[in-house]
């Protein structure tokens, strides 16, 4: 049975290579992509050049804990190192945000990514693909609670080519 799985991408060093590099990686490994408008949105947390975030959607049969791996494994071949620090500048970010109504706390798997309710950068883009999907803890869907996001977050839409 294939699963729907969104995963959140975001860079703010060399970004629109890696962005448009690691949509290509993603694409190859998992086949079709939807993806969300790029949007623009300052570094949150620490002093940096501004953030570029999308989210993709995609079916699969693996685990949340394969894709875990792949999505490390697709990280470090984008020169991204794991420190301890959560808020400094990426190369390359790639978060999974939703596996079908999957509720998970595993291997350092959370799903559904607690940040997809804090951060616009994450739940805008995923109500444009994702909006009528029912979020498995809140008990509606994402473009609901969007639409009931408040937040003094800059957002600015990129144009890009994938």
């Amino acid at each position: 049975m294939m699963a729907r799985v969104f995963i959140g991408i975001g860079s703010n060093i060399d970004k629109e290579k890696n962005i448009a590099s690691s949509v290509a990686t993603l694409r190859a490994h998992f086949g079709p992509l939807d993806i969300s408008n790029v949007y623009e949105t300052p570094a949150f947390g620490f002093e940096g050049d501004d953030f570029h975030n999308l989210v993709v959607g995609f079916h699969t049969d693996q685990s949340p804990q394969e894709i875990s791996q792949t999505l490390k494994r697709i990280e470090s071949e984008h020169d991204r190192t794991h420190g301890k620090e959560s808020f400094v500048s990426r190369t390359l970010d790639l978060d999974q945000l939703l596996y079908d109504n999957l509720v998970l706390q595993v291997d350092g798997v959370s799903l559904p990514h607690p940040d997809v309710l804090r951060y616009n950068f994450m739940l805008r883009p995923l109500a444009e693909l994702a909006g009528d999907v029912q979020h498995p803890q809140e008990k509606c869907t994402i473009a609901e609670l969007w639409e009931a996001h408040h937040s003094d977050q800059e957002m600015r839409k990129v144009e890009y080519e994938f």
